[in-house]
């Protein structure tokens, strides 16, 4: 009967699914204009929201391509307008070449380039004040799975992207994707990606409210590719993907139309 009443509770909140392809440090422009090929090659369907997201060099390059429809995401930014930050992209700077959207907080930046969650909280509720729309990102390491900690991580992490958001939360997405399962090939089974989805929603119901909570878009990430995404775009509390790898082939377009059957 949960599952109904929650299964109810997603088609009347309204969200939008939601696919965000992260290219990673890929790409030149030969290979993103055959990115570009197969995502105009037909159109998408019109009830779910894509956004790609390119290095930082190919932005506009990326944005002038495509159509209005798909978005378009830096994968990172700072918290500042502009400055002695060298190195660094602004939020300003991303609106000003056309994108609406960037990621902040994935986990090859908090571990391959130390942002603690209090930066990258800063730099969430910045980019949000700039006028960007954000998908912030969380996930627990293999150890921390193992040692019983998702729970606790998850929530910290979530609570320093939280206290940042202030009235912008139609502005932002979570992502949520567990660090072991990330270009490993390893995918949480959906029932383990519905238990911490279900998790991070009960917790923004209590801690912020009921209507942040019902329709606030949480995604999956974490080795999601075409076999895998229907299953996973079932479960009730999974509003879409993080994609990694597969957004660089034609099988993203596939991992976008599994949202149809959510």
């Amino acid at each position: 009967a949960n599952r109904v009443d929650s299964f109810r509770q997603k088609m009347a909140s309204g969200r939008r699914f939601f696919v965000g392809g992260n290219w990673k440090m890929n790409g030149n422009k030969e290979s993103i204009d055959g990115i570009v090929k197969f995502l105009t090659a037909e159109p998408l369907p019109t009830e779910i929201d894509v956004v790609v997201s390119p290095p930082s060099l190919y932005v506009p390059y990326v944005r002038d391509k495509l159509p209005r429809e798909i978005g378009v995401a830096a994968q990172n930014c700072y918290k500042e307008p502009k400055g002695a930050f060298t190195g660094e992209i602004s939020p300003e700077m991303i609106k000003d070449v056309g994108a609406d959207w960037v990621i902040l907080g994935h986990s090859e930046r908090r571990s391959k380039f130390g942002e603690s969650d209090e930066l990258i909280g800063q730099k969430v509720g910045y980019a949000l004040k700039a006028g960007l729309k954000v998908i912030a990102c969380i996930g627990e390491l293999l150890a921390e799975r193992e040692a019983g900690k998702t729970e606790e991580v998850v929530i910290r992490q979530m609570k320093a992207i939280v206290d940042n958001v202030g009235e912008h939360w139609n502005s932002i997405v979570i992502a949520y994707e567990p660090v072991w399962a990330i270009g490993t090939g390893a995918t949480a089974t959906p029932e383990q990606a519905q238990q911490v989805h279900v998790l991070l929603r009960q917790w923004l119901r209590v801690q912020v409210s009921s209507d942040v909570a019902l329709k606030t878009r949480i995604i999956y990430g974490g080795s999601v590719n075409a076999g895998n995404a229907s299953d996973l775009s079932r479960q009730v509390d999974v509003d879409g993907f993080l994609v990694g790898g597969a957004s660089l082939k034609p099988d993203f377009v596939a991992i976008v139309k599994a949202g149809q059957l959510a």
